[in-house]
């Protein structure tokens, strides 16, 4: 084509795929419909809808993830991909929580130029930070009694159903937890890993109570008060090792995995260093990541929201900084593990794994088999 014709670059143009017409044309300012445009409500509006852009992409990312783990087994091909696209969503909340720093560049007096025409529009009705929630494992049976009833009375029928719909559908969560509690080696042949583990723990904590008791640096008062905090460790341990008393800690709420489940994690997380077990633990570090990142921007929302409003009511009529912050609290889908630290042992104290589930947990094929011990017998 001749570049000097003036004539348009066939194929699609830049901006209608984008649509930026549509896009950069989705700023209505509430001030300019009254009265003067307040300024800095222009910021207002583009911030919040970049976020439902990135919340759009985590959905995306998570609705792949998904897919992989609704399979009855989870390729291990696969898992390269999924470790990928989770990695992708770590990156995007982190963005989300840098933004807070552009938001908070309105002031809370410029921000009372246009916050009374908002009522009653909330952030709580974002649907996509919901869809985001559920989709991890946060479901309405999780939430406190007033984030519940934010959804019967904030948000609309419509929208109301498409979240009910969602609650019916499998979560990370609960794919993670059918993932773990498949996890074919905490039985292999001779070995059982629950005995094992009790076994070295009990040994742990027993070497633990004989330091404190020969220490003559502390006083006796000092040795009561350790050893009170060692009973406390060993209730806690006591908790994963008989089934009955897991799940009924499990009804009370104290737990979310279910006890295979739980074994399966503390498993990968023990034995993170043999080869089959690596891309696991990475999966299992990622999910607590993304929470951790989701709770990281509900702390720094919450904060703002104190610093725009102070103890005002929110705009959707929730006590805004502390709704916040209750909800912060309580919104985590992945609470075990991150206590599943609590149940680590040391490298050193870890029951010693039978030959051939070593070799079934390692890259090691019967080829490298043979060859190894023909260089034996020619030694």
């Amino acid at each position: 084509m001749n570049k000097s014709s003036g004539e348009k670059p066939s194929g699609i143009y830049y901006s209608d795929y984008l649509q930026l017409d549509k896009l950069l044309g989705a700023q209505e300012l509430e001030s300019a419909k009254v009265g003067s445009p307040v300024h800095d409500e222009m910021l207002f509006i583009i911030t919040h809808q970049t976020y439902e852009l990135w919340f759009k992409q985590i959905v995306y990312e998570l609705d792949a993830v998904i897919d992989v783990f609704d399979d009855p087994i989870v390729e291990d091909k696969k898992m390269g991909r999924v470790l990928h696209l989770l990695a992708r969503i770590r990156k995007i909340l982190r963005v989300l929580v840098q933004q807070i720093d552009i938001i908070e560049s309105i002031t809370p007096h410029d921000f009372l130029e246009f916050r009374d025409l908002l009522i009653p529009a909330s952030g709580f009705q974002s649907t996509l930070f919901k869809q985001i929630e559920i989709k991890l494992g946060i479901k309405r049976i999780h939430r406190i009694a007033a984030d519940c009833e934010f959804f019967k009375s904030r948000l609309t029928k419509e929208d109301l159903h498409q979240l009910d719909e969602l609650e019916t559908k499998q979560t990370i969560h609960e794919l993670t937890d059918r993932w773990l509690a498949r996890m074919p080696f905490l039985k292999f042949q001779e070995f059982d890993f629950w005995t094992q583990y009790k076994s070295s723990v009990e040994k742990m904590l027993k070497h633990d109570q004989e330091i404190i008791e020969g220490n003559a640096t502390l006083t006796d008062r000092e040795k009561q008060f350790q050893i009170n905090d060692l009973t406390i460790t060993r209730t806690k341990f006591d908790s994963i090792f008989f089934e009955d008393k897991y799940k009924q800690l499990r009804e009370e709420g104290h737990f979310r995995l279910s006890h295979q489940g739980f074994l399966g994690a503390l498993f990968v997380n023990l034995y993170r260093d043999e080869p089959m077990m690596y891309a696991g633990f990475r999966y299992l570090t990622q999910l607590v990541e993304i929470d951790e990142l989701m709770t990281n921007w509900r702390q720094r929302h919450a904060v703002m929201v104190q610093r725009m409003l102070g103890t005002k009511i929110g705009t959707g009529g929730s006590s805004g900084h502390d709704y916040l912050s209750a909800t912060t609290a309580n919104n985590r889908a992945f609470t075990d593990l991150f206590n599943i630290s609590t149940y680590l042992i040391p490298r050193e104290d870890l029951p010693v794994l039978p030959e051939e589930l070593t070799r079934a947990l390692g890259f090691f094929f019967r080829g490298d088999k043979q060859r190894l011990e023909a260089l034996e017998k020619n030694k």
